[in-house]
């Protein structure tokens, strides 16, 4: 059997890489996207990509965006995650073509659900997010970005506009053979209960957050 996106296929241990496996109509609030769910053969995460129009090959407005249950779900103030996606997904819809590239297995930059929690606890008690990690001995960032360009290769796409703020990002893509043409700023604005971490994310990881500057007066 197959579909436009190509074969549907089933699990086999002797595979690598990733595998459609299938595509299917997913109606949003944001408007209807195709779901495509992939199965990473190498770390058996199951992945899914949310495709909005025709994306085509070239610089299609796309974004990587890292699994966050307490913020995609919950509506957690400590990060930005979950306005991040849904401004991702928005934007998609609002250029008529695109991509997110949903990235499970990434819940706390790589650590899991129950590493980001201790994580968070510890950074109740004064420590910053990198900190965190470190004192728990887990990396600092222990996220693949290789699915995704895997994902986005499977789906003909040769050059994206990438929704981000991580120059890890583009650097991966770029690795793995997916060309950058531009990036483009995903920059929510910050509340008190997330200023510290998205400080450190621009401080300690590099992250472009130029906006920060006109909220210097939080402490």
């Amino acid at each position: 059997m197959t579909d436009k996106f190509g074969v549907l296929g089933k699990k086999s241990s002797q595979r690598t890489g990733v595998e459609r496996v299938v595509n299917a109509p997913l109606p949003t609030v944001y408007g209807k996207f195709q779901a495509i769910g992939y199965l990473d053969h190498d770390r058996g995460d199951e992945q899914v990509a949310l495709v909005y129009g025709e994306p085509g090959a070239e610089n299609v407005l796309t974004r990587l965006h890292s699994e966050c249950l307490t913020g995609d779900a919950f509506g957690s103030q400590h990060c930005e995650c979950g306005d991040q996606l849904e401004s991702a997904l928005r934007a998609v819809v609002a250029e008529g073509r695109g991509i997110v590239v949903y990235l499970r297995g990434h819940e706390g930059r790589g650590i899991g659900l129950l590493g980001k929690l201790r994580a968070m606890a510890l950074q109740a008690e004064g420590l910053d997010t990198v900190e965190a990690n470190v004192a728990l001995g887990f990396p600092v960032d222990a996220r693949d970005y290789k699915v995704a360009a895997d994902i986005l290769r499977d789906m003909g796409v040769r050059s994206v506009r990438l929704m981000s703020n991580n120059p890890r990002k583009r650097e991966a893509l770029v690795e793995n053979g997916i060309q950058v043409a531009e990036e483009v700023p995903l920059l929510i604005e910050p509340c008190e209960n997330n200023i510290t971490y998205l400080r450190t994310k621009r401080e300690r990881l590099d992250h472009r957050l130029p906006h920060l500057d006109a909220v210097a007066h939080w402490s």
